[in-house]
C-alpha cells in the first residue's frame, strides 16, 4: 500500500470490521431510473503481467474476525447432530454443555398465548409477474413453495392481462428484501409492494383474479413470543428463549445442520416471523473455504493464481458486507446473493491451499475493503458498476478480459516452425500447398523445398506420375501398378489411379453406362477413350478431379503438377490413408501441443522443428510459421515415426481467445416469441398498448444494453441498468438483437445472440483462471480488474 494511506485511513478499516458497512454497493440490479444514463463504449486496455508490480501487502495487526452466514431463514423444523460429542450454549458465551444426545431435533414453539392479529394494518407483499394463464401461475406457484417454502396466492393483473403470485413478505424491508433474496436466487423476479401500494385500490385490484374477489393481503400483525425447543427420540429435551448455540467436542468431528457439516458453531433462534432461523458463526478463514471451492471449481479450473485470486475476492466481500442482515441476526446468506457458501463438505484440498496461502488478505481502496464483486463469465469485458447497479465504484471500472494486444497470443501460447513458408500468389494454388505438405510427410519424392506458383502450374512429367502413383499404391498397400507413359493426361491418369488404390478398375463395376455418360457431362467428354471413361466419372463423382473454367477437363493436354498433386492427397485422405488424426485441443504449453482425446487423459505431443503447420482464416487454409493454441481449436495433425507432430492443421476456437473462452457460456442463443416478450416485460410496459418491438437505446462502456426500449402501440417505455437482465430472463446483457418476422412484416419473435454469464461487474471468475494460464499471479489478477487497488494483511 502506498505511504499516502495515513494511520487514520486504517483506523477506519478496523473499525468496519467490528461494525456493519456504512455503504453496500447493491448486488442486485438496480431500480429503473427516470433518466436514460449513456456511457462512453470505451473500456480500459487489460494490462500485461510485466507491467504489475510483485505484490506488497500493508499489514494490520488485528484479529480474525468471525462471520455470521444464515444456513437457513425459515424453517419449522432443523436438525443438529454430531457423531462427536455434542455441546450447546444458550447465552452465546464461550461455556458449553455436553448435551446427552447425539441427534436433537428444533421446532419453533409458543412461549405465551398469541394476541389478536391486526388484521387492518397490512404489511410487505412480494409480487412475480409474468405468467399467460392461471394454470401457469398455478404451476410457478408450486415451484414457490418447493424452492423456499412459501405459500402465494394466484392474483390476475387487468391491465396488462395477466397473471401472477402475491406472496406475503413480513412485516419490515429487511424481512421483504431477505425473502425476495431468496426467491430472486430461486429464479424468480419479484417486485416489492409496499404496504401502501398494497393497499391502494389499485393494487386490491389487481390482486384479484375473476373468480377471486376478496383476496386479502398481507397483514401487519403482532407475533407472539416464541421459544426453541429441542426434542430426542421423540422426549423433549430443553427450551430457550434465547440463542441456542452448537457445536462439537472434538474439531474433527463438525457439527451439522440437515446432516451438513460445519465448521465453527451452529445457533438457532427464533425469527419475527416465528419460524427458525439457523446460522452457522465462524472464522473469516473457515467462511473462506468454505466458499471457494463453490464459486470457482479447483476441478473445473484448476490453477493456484486463480483460486487464490478467488479467495481474496471472497473474504473481501465477506469483510466489506459484513453485517448486510444485522436486522435479521445475520451478516450473510449462503446463496448467490452473498456467496455460495456450502460448509465443511464443499471443502477441497486445492482451494483450501490457496486460502491458506492468502490468509488475512483483501483488497482495499484508499484504506477501505473493496465490495469485490465478481461475475462467472463477463463475455469478453467487464461493466462499469453503475450502469449495472445504483453506485459508482472507483475501483469497479470497464475492462477487457484478457492480455493487451498480441501479448495475449504469445508465449507459452504459440506453436512455431523453422520450415520456409510456402509463398504462391495464386489463389487456385492455395489448396495445393495444403495438399502437398500432407504428401510431404508421407514421403512423396520430387516435392520442392519452397513451392511457388511455376512449379505447381508446370506439366508434370510420365515420370514424376509414375514415381507419385508407387507412393500411392503402398500407402493404400497395394502392388504397384504398370503405368504407361500417357499417365500424365486425364484419361490414363484416372484409370492409374484407381489400379493404385484399389488394385483394380472399380469404376466399371460400380457404374453402368448410363451413370458413366450422366457424370461425364461437360464439353470434351467425348473426347474420352471407352477404356478410361468409367475411372474418369467416378474421380468426377467423388470431387477428386475438377474441370477447369470453361468446363472442359482439356483431354488431350498434360495435367499440371498441382493438379495431379491435388488428386492424389484428395483421394488418399478420402481413404484414409494419410492417417491424419482429428482431435481437440487444451492450451499449448510452452511449444508443445495438447490435445483431450474423446476419452482417457489429455496428451502432450512435442512438435517437430520443422514441421508443416496451417490456420484456417475465414474459408481458406494458409501456411503460417506460427500458431496460436488457446484451447478449443479443432486440430488435424499428423505424427513421424519420433511421435512427433509434423504436420498440424488448425481450425480456430469459435470463442475466440479472450481469457473468459474457458467458460460455456462465454456464447448463447436464447430466442423469445412476442408472447413471451410481452409477458415478462408487462410490468416495465404499462400504459404503452401491446408490446411491438425492442430497441438498444444505449450501451455501457463494455457494450452491454443499459436501456432497453420497449415500443409499444401507443407509446415508450424504458428497462434500464441491471434489471434488463432479470426482466428478460437472459444469462447476460451483452447482447444484440435480430427478429423473426411473419409474412406481414411483423415481429415474432426476438433472437438474442450474447456474451457472458451474470452481471459483468467486477472479477470475472472464469477470465482469472484464463489470465492464469497466461501466466499472471493472484495480485496481477486482482489489479487487472480491480483498478487501483491495494492488498492489505488484515492479520
Amino acid at each position: 500500500m502506498r505511504s499516502s494511506l495515513a494511520p487514520k485511513a486504517i483506523s477506519i478499516l478496523l473499525a468496519q470490521l467490528l461494525s456493519a458497512p456504512a455503504f453496500v454497493l447493491a448486488q442486485q440490479p438496480a431500480h429503473e431510473e427516470g433518466r436514460p444514463r449513456r456511457v462512453t463504449n470505451e473500456w480500459t486496455k487489460p494490462a500485461t503481467p510485466a507491467s504489475i508490480v510483485e505484490p506488497t501487502f500493508t499489514v494490520i495487526r488485528g484479529e480474525e474476525p468471525k462471520i455470521r452466514v444464515a444456513l437457513a431463514t425459515d424453517v419449522r423444523v432443523a436438525t443438529i447432530s454430531s457423531t462427536g460429542r455434542l455441546m450447546n450454549s444458550t447465552n452465546l458465551g464461550s461455556n458449553l454443555v455436553a448435551v446427552n444426545a447425539p441427534r436433537l431435533r428444533l421446532e419453533p414453539r409458543l412461549l405465551s398465548p398469541a394476541p389478536a392479529a391486526a388484521t387492518n394494518t397490512p404489511g410487505y407483499v412480494l409480487k412475480i409477474e409474468g405468467a399467460t394463464s392461471r394454470a401457469e401461475a398455478e404451476e410457478k406457484a408450486r415451484e414457490v413453495r418447493a424452492s423456499t417454502g412459501q405459500d402465494s396466492q394466484v392474483a390476475f393483473e387487468p391491465e396488462t392481462k395477466s397473471w401472477g403470485l402475491l406472496v406475503t413478505a413480513g412485516r419490515t424491508p429487511q424481512e421483504a428484501e431477505e425473502l425476495r433474496g431468496r426467491l430472486e436466487d430461486a429464479g424468480f423476479d419479484a417486485t416489492l409492494l409496499t404496504p401502501s401500494d398494497s393497499t391502494t385500490p389499485e393494487k386490491r385490484n389487481a390482486a384479484q383474479s375473476p373468480t377471486d374477489r376478496g383476496v386479502l393481503l398481507a397483514s401487519r400483525i403482532t407475533l407472539p413470543s416464541r421459544e426453541v425447543v429441542a426434542f430426542s427420540s421423540g422426549s423433549r429435551v430443553f427450551s430457550s428463549s434465547a440463542p441456542v448455540q452448537f457445536a462439537s467436542a472434538e474439531e474433527n468431528l463438525p457439527v451439522r445442520f440437515n446432516d451438513r457439516p460445519y465448521r465453527g458453531r451452529i445457533e438457532a433462534f427464533t425469527n419475527t416471523r416465528g419460524n427458525l432461523t439457523i446460522v452457522n458463526v465462524l472464522g473469516l478463514e473457515d467462511y473462506v473455504r468454505g466458499v471457494i471451492a463453490n464459486e470457482l471449481s479447483p476441478i473445473g479450473y484448476p490453477s493456484l493464481e486463480a483460486l487464490k485470486a478467488q479467495a481474496i475476492a471472497a473474504r473481501t466481500y465477506a469483510v466489506k458486507n459484513r453485517g448486510q442482515f444485522s436486522s435479521q441476526g445475520f451478516d450473510l446468506l449462503p446463496t448467490t446473493r452473498s456467496q455460495v457458501y456450502r460448509g465443511l463438505a464443499s471443502e477441497h484440498p486445492f482451494s483450501t491451499r490457496a486460502v491458506d496461502e492468502t490468509r488475512g488478505i483483501i483488497a482495499t481502496h484508499s484504506g477501505d475493503p473493496i465490495n469485490a464483486l465478481y461475475t462467472s463469465t463477463c463475455g469478453g469485458r467487464t461493466e462499469n458498476s453503475e450502469n449495472i447497479f445504483r453506485e459508482a465504484a472507483p475501483y469497479l471500472r470497464s475492462h477487457e478480459c484478457g492480455v493487451e494486444g498480441n501479448a495475449g497470443l504469445s508465449s507459452p501460447f504459440n506453436i512455431k516452425t523453422n520450415r520456409e513458408v510456402a509463398q504462391v500468389s495464386d489463389e487456385a494454388q492455395l489448396p495445393v500447398v495444403r495438399d502437398l505438405a500432407l504428401l510431404a510427410v508421407h514421403n512423396f519424392a520430387g516435392l520442392p523445398a519452397r513451392l511457388s506458383d511455376a512449379w505447381l502450374k508446370s506439366a508434370a512429367s510420365a515420370a514424376e506420375v509414375r514415381g507419385w502413383l508407387a507412393t500411392v499404391a503402398r500407402a493404400a498397400r497395394q502392388t504397384v501398378p504398370f503405368v504407361a507413359d500417357d499417365a500424365n493426361r486425364p484419361p490414363a491418369f484416372a484409370t492409374a489411379l484407381n489400379f493404385a488404390l484399389f488394385g483394380e478398375s472399380r469404376a466399371d463395376a460400380l457404374l453402368n453406362q448410363a451413370d458413366v455418360e450422366y457424370f461425364l457431362a461437360f464439353r470434351d467428354a467425348a473426347e474420352i477413350p471407352r477404356a478410361n471413361r468409367a475411372d474418369v466419372a467416378i474421380l468426377l463423382r467423388d470431387g477428386h478431379l475438377a474441370l477447369y473454367p470453361d468446363a472442359t477437363l482439356r483431354v488431350r493436354e498434360p495435367l499440371s503438377r498441382g493438379r495431379v498433386l491435388r488428386t492424389l492427397a484428395r483421394t488418399l485422405e478420402a481413404r484414409a490413408h494419410l492417417q491424419l488424426q482429428k482431435m481437440n485441443a487444451r492450451p499449448a504449453v510452452q511449444g508443445a501441443l495438447v490435445v483431450r482425446p474423446t476419452r482417457g487423459k489429455d496428451q502432450t505431443l512435442r512438435v517437430a522443428a520443422n514441421a508443416f503447420l496451417f490456420r484456417q482464416i475465414g474459408e481458406h487454409i494458409y501456411p503460417v510459421s506460427s500458431v496460436a493454441i488457446v484451447g478449443g481449436e479443432t486440430l488435424n495433425y499428423h505424427l513421424n515415426t519420433a511421435g512427433e507432430v509434423d504436420y498440424l492443421e488448425v481450425q480456430p476456437a469459435a470463442r475466440g481467445a479472450s481469457a473468459e473462452r474457458f467458460s460455456p457460456f462465454t456464447n448463447w442463443t436464447t430466442e423469445l416469441s412476442l408472447g413471451q416478450i410481452r409477458t415478462r416485460l408487462a410490468r416495465a410496459a404499462r400504459n404503452i398498448g401491446p408490446i411491438m418491438d425492442l430497441k438498444i437505446a444505449g450501451r455501457g462502456a463494455s457494450r452491454r444494453v443499459i436501456d432497453l426500449e420497449i415500443v409499444g402501440t401507443t407509446g415508450t417505455a424504458h428497462v434500464r441498468g441491471g434489471r434488463i437482465r432479470s426482466a428478460l430472463g437472459l444469462r447476460e446483457q451483452l447482447f444484440v438483437i435480430d427478429r423473426r418476422y411473419d409474412a406481414a412484416g411483423q415481429v415474432t419473435a426476438f433472437v438474442f445472440t450474447g456474451r457472458g454469464w451474470g452481471h459483468g461487474v467486477g472479477m470475472c471468475q472464469v477470465g482469472a483462471y484464463g489470465l492464469a494460464r497466461h501466466g499472471f499471479t493472484y495480485d496481477q489478477i486482482l489489479r487487472n480488474y480491480y483498478r487501483g487497488i491495494e492488498l492489505t494483511k488484515l492479520y
